[in-house]
């Protein structure tokens, strides 16, 4: 069976200039989704999806093959599904076609080998049940217990009426609610072009995750300290 694992890593970055490269622990923040995908029992081959000269030679150093990008797929507003679909397009002139596509998105550098095969075994151990992808997701919760903070005012506004408030012997009846962790996304190639996603109709979520994903220079600060106490152990 072939799995193709898909990183994309564009130059453009608003939150934290050139943040795909930037220095992780001694090493660039996509090394560790390619070090992650190469060390994997079930991937068989690693791309990079890029735009960059740059990224591209320094994905190359660490043992991944590189898709170019074209421009247009490389902005702020461009979707994540579209640059998979090219990397598939651009294999098939090749006459490659993988039986599985996973998504390893770069700023979730604490996904390791390890979870990653996990993410895997959920997928192929579930395949007679029908499922046609895995992603990485997180509890939140239970329906009433959601609030979020306005990033302009800083005030906080509850996403259900926290004055009815049921008691927690009575949580059993509300749906809890849970979100993807942007860490692994596990699709049949054959399903996401048919959905053209990278979750399919019948998914299942794998929870062992560490569902750490980088969006600014502290979180930088906070997963570098665990990569060293991490690289202190092994």
């Amino acid at each position: 069976m072939e799995v193709l694992a898909i990183i994309p890593v564009r130059a453009g970055s608003k939150g934290i200039p050139n943040k795909n490269i930037r220095p992780l622990a001694n090493k660039p923040l996509v090394f560790y989704s390619i070090d992650a995908a190469l060390n994997s029992k079930y991937v068989t081959r690693t791309v990079v999806s890029t735009e960059s000269a740059e990224i591209k030679k320094i994905a190359q150093s660490f043992g991944a093959e590189v898709i170019d990008r074209p421009d247009e797929l490389a902005q702020d507003e461009t979707k994540t599904a579209p640059v998979l679909l090219q990397v598939l397009n651009e294999l098939e002139k090749q006459n490659y076609v993988p039986d599985v596509v996973v998504l390893l998105q770069a700023t979730c550098p604490l996904r390791d080998s390890k979870e990653l095969d996990e993410a895997f075994e959920l997928f192929f151990n579930n395949q007679q049940n029908g499922c046609d992808s895995v992603f990485a997701g997180k509890m939140l919760g239970t329906t009433h217990s959601k609030w979020r903070q306005d990033p302009d005012t800083g005030e906080y506004e509850c996403l259900f009426d926290y004055r009815h408030r049921p008691r927690r012997q009575d949580e059993d009846r509300h749906f809890p609610l849970l979100a993807e962790t942007g860490a692994t996304y596990i699709v049949k190639t054959s399903v996401m072009k048919e959905v053209r996603d990278f979750i399919g109709k019948k998914p299942l979520v794998y929870f062992g995750g560490t569902g750490v994903d980088i969006d600014t220079p502290e979180d930088f600060e906070t997963v570098a300290k665990i990569i060293e106490e991490r690289n202190k152990q092994d």
